[in-house]
């Protein structure tokens, strides 16, 4: 494939790249998809992923977009109708799907679920071309078209690049774009249990000074917690075998997790970045490429699948009107809808992030009147609500 040409080279096919890759070939762009491994087979036996998702309204709507949506509810997804959460009792608060009129607030769906219903519409959709297994070691921009090298020295020409390749990516070095980062003083311990009793459709969140307590009902019996502390707490808990770990929820859980049986567990560190631009002549950044986020409010693929439905928006706009849609003043189009959103929702997890991350007497005492005040706020409350649902 010497010199091979296309529109669209997406680098990267996990849950945003994927999808920005789908659609733009359902709009008719010719576009090459470049994957280390694709994503495993879906069997319906297996325990869940230990890594989920709380997939928002807005982002089930583009997946429906994309005509994969059934696929998912084939595979597992649990619908969710209810979050809370608190630190004191005294300072709860509910938002419940009924209060936006809607059937529900969202799915939870494990990752490689979503992974592979994309990749499966990839794979037979005629303006696409996998490369995968693949990996590049150098990109070049010459002229009007960026030039990508293989592992095998074979050359692809594309006249947009989209880096979709996760927090780490080497499209935004490779393109010399910087960013603003630094490290939380947390990391995150992701565990699948198995409950004694129905999971039910209510996801919930405990503020500790130490970090949350979340719990994501899955599908049949199975339930994902989440357990957010320092880094080192984090790996002695990775480090405990899965009796152990069970005491340990049972200690430090609040009582209406139930009985649960932890089956396995992944942890991560937390780090939040942000590029400088979403944006080059010839190129784009979305998803964790872009930006990343404290989960605590689980909206980091969300925002990824709010930059490609804005870049889909940009690109077949500009391409319906004859306008030269690789170049930056279209590209720029994206940026500025996107970068300043997600800087919004970056800022307000840090924001509860700081707020919570204490246990100063006189800050406590704010927090929990801020989240009584959330709880009375009315109109204020289902606005925050259908913000953070994309609606």
């Amino acid at each position: 494939m010497a010199n091979q040409p296309t529109e669209v080279a997406v680098i990267g096919a996990g849950m945003v790249g994927a999808a920005i890759a789908l659609g733009l070939a359902q709009h008719g762009f010719q576009v090459s998809v470049i994957e280390h491994a694709p994503p495993a087979e879906f069997d319906p036996a297996s325990p869940p992923d230990v890594r989920i998702s709380a997939i928002s309204a807005a982002s089930v709507a583009l997946l429906k977009q994309l005509g994969v949506w059934d696929d998912i509810l084939s595979m597992r997804a649990h619908a969710w109708r209810r979050l809370e959460t608190w630190e004191w009792e005294a300072s709860h608060v509910a938002f419940d799907a009924s209060e936006l009129k809607l059937p529900e607030l969202g799915f939870m769906v494990e990752n490689q679920v979503l992974q592979r219903a994309l990749w499966q519409a990839l794979a037979q959709h005629p303006c696409v071309t996998l490369h995968c297994p693949a990996a590049l070691t150098r990109m070049h921009r010459r002229n009007d078209v960026h030039e990508l090298t293989f592992e095998d020295g074979t050359l692809l020409e594309a006249k947009l690049v989209i880096g979709a390749d996760g927090a780490n990516s080497r499209i935004r070095e490779w393109a010399g774009i910087g960013i603003h980062a630094w490290n939380y003083q947390q990391s995150c311990l992701l565990i699948s249990v198995r409950c004694e009793n129905d999971p039910g459709d209510s996801t919930w969140q405990q503020f500790t000074p130490d970090g949350p307590r979340a719990f994501l009902p899955l599908y049949d019996n199975w339930a994902s917690l989440v357990w957010y502390d320092k880094p080192a707490r984090i790996r002695q808990l990775q480090s405990m075998s899965m009796e152990q770990l069970g005491r340990e929820i049972a200690l430090h859980f609040p009582r209406r997790v139930g009985n649960v049986t932890p089956q396995a567990c992944g942890a991560f560190q937390l780090t939040r970045r942000h590029a400088l631009r979403y944006a080059q002549s010839g190129l784009a950044l979305v998803g964790d490429a872009a930006h990343t986020i404290h989960p605590l409010a689980g909206q980091g693929v969300n925002l990824g699948y709010r930059d490609v439905d804005a870049l889909l928006d940009v690109l077949v706009r500009a391409r319906s009107h004859g306008e030269p849609w690789a170049s930056y003043e279209v590209l720029r189009r994206y940026q500025m809808r996107r970068q300043g959103d997600n800087f919004l929702m970056q800022s307000g997890m840090d924001l509860f992030y700081a707020g919570f991350s204490n246990d100063l007497p006189p800050v406590k005492l704010l927090r929990n009147l801020g989240l009584m005040a959330a709880e009375r706020a009315g109109v204020l409350k289902r606005q925050a609500l259908k913000y953070a649902l994309g609606l």
